[in-house]
């Protein structure tokens, strides 16, 4: 069985990524796997739809007013784009704290104009360049709506932080006690999970917002409108959005996470890439979608950059491509 995505070079196999996957319903009923189905690892920003639900259930978005399009930057590892930031600024006016309030550190933006400009201009990035600041802003102003203390709002110990964990375990169908903790790339908490469980919680999510229920409806309805606010120009998760048209949501986590949720066939795909390459993880998800049929041929197409990226040397010739072999396996055989 196929488990791997190869990396091409002339005509020489040189390299070769490992890929595991769990595809559950929203029963918890496993569909389809590659690999270890149970492999433990952590869900990074995989969890970030998970995280943004409390702001709809405890009625922080109602309190502060926020958008579809903010609630889709709490979802999202974003780019660094300037609507990225104009988006978040909105936020943070909104929920009546400065940048400075965040505990995600500057980074450079990921979006390469935004981050040229920023260096042409001889200016370093600020908090709202971090990818994850939507998420932490999302926190803080569930924080806020509770009255709760900001200080700290990312650590384990806080309320902000108990409360997100009580989420990911309702939609995993785990106890929390059974979620392993960790510290994210952000500084926020991070959860380990099966990639079983963590396919059942975007499945259960796929399957309450396909029934209408209000908190998963914001969620993923904010994250399929506004795919540009969940990651930006040219990066798998917004295209994945905006090719399939709503059909399903995505959303990437650090070192090869992937999870997709698929609202029509009430479906969670959760992979993982052994060795953490992100070079590996478009390759491997589109390859998953399409033998489950969840993505047509024309939609492969469309993102044939991202399902074969062709490989290039610094003078910009192509030598070589990222390819797919991976075969799903059924429960049935």
């Amino acid at each position: 069985m196929g488990q791997t995505v190869e990396v091409v070079r002339g005509e020489i196999l040189e390299s070769r990524h490992v890929v595991h996957a769990a595809v559950v319903d929203s029963g918890g009923r496993l569909r389809a796997s590659v690999g270890d189905m149970d492999r433990v690892t952590y869900f990074r920003s995989g969890a970030k739809p998970f995280q943004a639900v409390p702001l709809v259930r405890d009625g922080a978005i109602d309190r502060f007013g926020l958008t579809f399009e903010e609630l889709a930057l709490c979802c999202g590892s974003h780019s660094g784009e300037p609507r990225h930031l104009e988006v978040a600024t909105s936020m943070l006016r909104k929920v009546g704290v400065e940048a400075g309030s965040l505990a995600c550190g500057a980074h450079p933006p990921l979006h390469e104009q935004t981050r040229r400009d920023l260096a042409e201009q001889g200016l370093e990035p600020i908090r709202v360049h971090n990818n994850c600041s939507g998420k932490h802003i999302g926190m803080v102003a569930l924080a806020r709506a509770h009255g709760w203390d900001i200080s700290g709002y990312n650590l384990p110990e806080h309320p902000v932080q108990g409360r997100i964990l009580s989420e990911v375990a309702r939609w995993a169908g785990v106890p929390y006690e059974a979620i392993g903790l960790g510290t994210d790339g952000c500084g926020a908490v991070c959860f380990a999970l099966p990639l079983r469980q963590m396919a059942r919680a975007y499945a259960t999510l796929a399957a309450s917002a396909r029934a209408g229920e209000r908190d998963a409806t914001y969620v993923v309805g904010s994250m399929t409108n506004y795919p540009e606010m969940v990651a930006g120009e040219g990066r798998i998760c917004t295209d994945l959005m905006e090719q399939t048209a709503g059909r399903l949501f995505a959303k990437v986590g650090a070192e090869g996470l992937y999870c997709v949720g698929v609202p029509g066939a009430e479906l969670g795909v959760a992979m993982k890439v052994e060795d953490g390459s992100s070079r590996a993880v478009a390759p491997a998800i589109l390859s998953i979608l399409r033998q489950l049929d969840l993505i047509s041929e024309d939609d492969l197409g469309a993102l044939w950059s991202h399902a074969y990226p062709d490989v290039y040397n610094t003078c910009g010739d192509l030598v070589g491509q990222v390819r797919p072999q991976i075969t799903l396996c059924t429960p049935d055989g």
